[in-house]
């Protein structure tokens, strides 16, 4: 979790960072995770779970537990071996003795369902499995062996500009992929940012959601938390958004750029003073030999008034950012409506095959977009209608045309009714590495192929698309044509694996990365 908490919005409890020669010291080493095949069954314990409120399980019963990583403030973090697959993980073990307050379990869980709400964007680091027994809570996560950002800008000094807008980009589509699913990070700092491996061009993932939360457009925050070298002005003045990410993207690009950060002290309270000021120092070395372009960002994004600084998509277009040519003016896309889109494309087998997995994911799966349903369907009817939709999606910051909403109505309005409901939303949003999860397909398989012959027949795929107002043979013929590899008329376990699975590029990402 964070290092600069505070247990209620009123009070502050601030262990942040001190001295001013360098990058400000690390404060924590820990590491993370990466989705493998699925692990044996963890070892039942009786009774509930105070924290994650589900049963509790014995985690050493999948996996081998070895040296330590890195120590925080409530937990360890270890390094641990799946007992299966051999392969290596690090897992997050928080004890719940130190969960003294209702906020630290509150914290817990949020941490837990953020991190299940962004699962699968490349730069944040994912989460395999949560546990918990008599005396900790485990999160299993993927192993950056890499070490954190914060020790390579200690063993660089400082970066070029090439480098540093390379990994400036990746910090940032981070920022950009929470905001746009209403996740507010509130502690970017080097320390949180981790190298998947130890190569020169190993990829960067986010880590440590304990001080994040979920917003909604226009929710004002008064809670003062975060790092002090790192802290936005407003956060301070205990006023602010998420604009605040972008300020603490804006000093680590500083930091990148000179070896030291922009504000600093002798303590906590000078540090903080002295981001209030706002003074920029662009006269030291290496400034000078700086390019114009790139001090205009870090100016842009360290703007004292949140209002007048660079959004993160304002931010990954500008010109100083761009990878090749010209910054596109092309607008990005949120992850909802990447996902609707994705969705949209899919056969009514997969779209169907992909409502039962949503049925079956836990509740801190799918808090997020729950969330995110809420803030859309305005009326709090429990269906979201097409002028809902639409203006849930302008209001996230996306331009989208009537006939291009009115697409992604009908697409995730899989039983034809004309409103979308909440489990529809779910199954258009959902991350689709929710499919990797071999008993997430065998369930979905399964709602098919209702005689337990292993194969889905003609008769049993019409029988199940009628629940959802498709019953016209030419449509059922087609997707038996598509996924029936063998041309023996029916569908077989692997070749539903092998249709949900296909053009998922995600899917395919992270089979790549193990």
């Amino acid at each position: 979790m964070g290092n600069c908490n505070s247990s209620s919005s009123d009070q502050t409890t601030t262990t942040c960072l001190g001295g001013a020669t360098g990058p400000p010291p690390s404060e924590t080493t820990g590491i993370r995770i990466i989705p493998s095949s699925q692990p044996p069954p963890p070892r039942p314990l009786s009774g509930i779970g105070r924290v994650l409120g589900k049963p509790m399980e014995e985690v050493r019963s999948t996996y081998i537990f070895g040296g330590e990583l890195g120590r925080g403030q409530f937990g360890v973090t270890y390094l641990v071996t799946h007992k299966q697959t051999r392969q290596q993980f690090a897992c997050k073990s928080i004890a719940t003795r130190k969960l003294i307050a209702a906020d630290d379990v509150d914290d817990v869980r949020r941490e837990v369902q953020i991190m299940h709400h962004l699962t699968g964007h490349r730069n944040i680091v994912e989460l395999k499995g949560t546990f918990e027994d008599k005396h900790h809570v485990h999160l299993v996560m993927e192993l950056c062996a890499g070490g954190e950002l914060f020790d390579r800008i200690i063993a660089k000094g400082h970066y070029s500009e090439r480098a540093a807008a390379g990994l400036c980009r990746q910090m940032v589509t981070v920022v950009h992929y929470c905001h746009s699913m209403g996740v507010m990070h509130r502690d970017l700092k080097p320390e949180n940012f981790l190298f998947l491996s130890s190569d020169e061009n190993s990829p960067l993932k986010a880590t440590d959601f304990g001080l994040s939360v979920f917003f909604k457009p226009g929710d004002v925050f008064k809670d003062l938390v975060g790092s002090a070298y790192y802290v936005a002005p407003e956060v301070l003045r205990r006023e602010y958004g998420p604009e605040a990410d972008i300020w603490s993207a804006g000093v680590i690009l500083y930091i990148l750029l000179s070896g030291v950060p922009p504000f600093y002290g002798e303590n906590d309270q000078s540090i903080f003073d002295s981001v209030l000021r706002g003074h920029l120092d662009f006269s030291s070395d290496p400034w000078p030999s700086v390019s114009s372009s790139a001090k205009d960002l870090v100016k842009k994004m360290l703007r004292s008034d949140p209002r007048e600084r660079l959004s993160a998509a304002e931010v990954l277009n500008h010109p100083w950012m761009r990878e090749d040519g010209d910054a596109s003016d092309k607008p990005l896309d949120i992850a909802v409506l990447s996902r609707m889109k994705q969705f949209r494309a899919m056969n009514k087998l997969k779209k169907v095959a992909l409502k039962v997995i949503a049925e079956n994911l836990s509740e801190e799966e799918i808090i997020g977009l729950k969330e995110m349903f809420k803030s859309i369907d305005t009326d709090d009817s429990g269906t979201i209608t097409y002028e809902e939709l639409k203006a849930g999606l302008t209001k996230m910051g996306t331009k989208l045309s009537e006939s291009e909403v009115r697409q992604l109505m009908e697409a995730a309005d899989v039983d034809g009714n004309g409103t979308i409901d909440y489990l529809e939303f779910i199954t258009a949003t959902m991350h689709m590495n929710r499919m990797e999860r071999e008993d997430h397909l065998y369930k979905a398989f399964e709602y098919f192929d209702k005689d337990k012959s292993g194969y889905i027949t003609m008769d049993e795929l019409e029988h199940a698309l009628k629940k959802y107002n498709i019953s016209d043979e030419k449509t059922i013929k087609e997707i038996i044509a598509e996924v029936d590899t063998d041309n023996d008329g029916r569908i077989n376990y692997d070749e539903f694996a092998a249709m949900m699975r296909k053009g998922n590029p995600d899917f395919v990402n992270n089979r790549r990365r193990r």
